[in-house]
């Protein structure tokens, strides 16, 4: 007999004992659907996504050249400024430290600010994106990413509360400079770590 499935209450207590659940977070079963402004509609003909800033040469690439590029899978869980926690998640896409191998990066570079349409923008340090499990994901659980994830191309940073992982991504600006995005201009914590409970500026 098949196993059986466990209610929203029992997993996030197994996630509670093995250590899993970052303070103040509530495990959810679903994916929940948080953005600022409305689903962009994407034209994938035409999409590029660009780099450019602190880098060796400055580069785009279309929807079919994007996917192209060699990609890992990588299950995870995601943590949600909003209180919310998904467990074993999982994505596919280029891991950035080899994606950023494609153009290089300038001594200078110290940030980097994820673009994205409506004017939203975040940002985190170059050391951070550079991690093993940060990735450009355009695949969600097998599948592309349902628009209102960000197709066709968002950040994944699963070390960081889930607004720092931008949707709908069209460029990425390597600075020297710190620059807050949307969020971290109307007073969330410029970090974001999910076990620091850095959700806000007074975090």
């Amino acid at each position: 007999m098949p196993g059986k499935q466990l209610s929203r209450r029992e997993e996030e207590q197994l996630m509670k004992e093995a250590g899993r659940l970052p303070p103040g977070q509530s495990l959810t079963q679903k994916f929940p659907v948080l953005h600022y402004g409305p689903v962009p509609e994407i034209d994938i003909t035409t999409w590029r996504l660009s780099v450019f800033g602190e880098v060796e040469n400055e580069t785009s690439w279309t929807w079919d050249a994007f996917r192209h590029i060699p990609t890992v899978t990588l299950t995870t869980d995601i943590h949600c400024v909003t209180r919310w926690s998904m467990f074993d998640t999982t994505w596919e896409g280029p891991r950035f430290r080899d994606f950023v191998d494609l153009f290089g990066v300038k001594p200078g570079a110290k940030f980097v600010i994820a673009h994205a349409p409506h004017g939203f923008t975040a940002n985190l340090p170059l050391d951070v994106m550079l991690e093993d499990d940060v990735l450009l994901a355009w695949k969600y659980n097998g599948d592309l990413l349902d628009p209102a994830h960000g197709f066709p191309v968002r950040t994944l940073v699963p070390q960081r509360y889930f607004w720092k992982s931008v949707k709908w991504l069209t460029r990425l600006e390597f600075s020297s400079d710190d620059q807050p995005g949307f969020w971290e201009q109307a007073g969330y914590h410029n970090e974001g770590k999910p076990w620091e409970e850095q959700r806000t500026q007074r975090s």
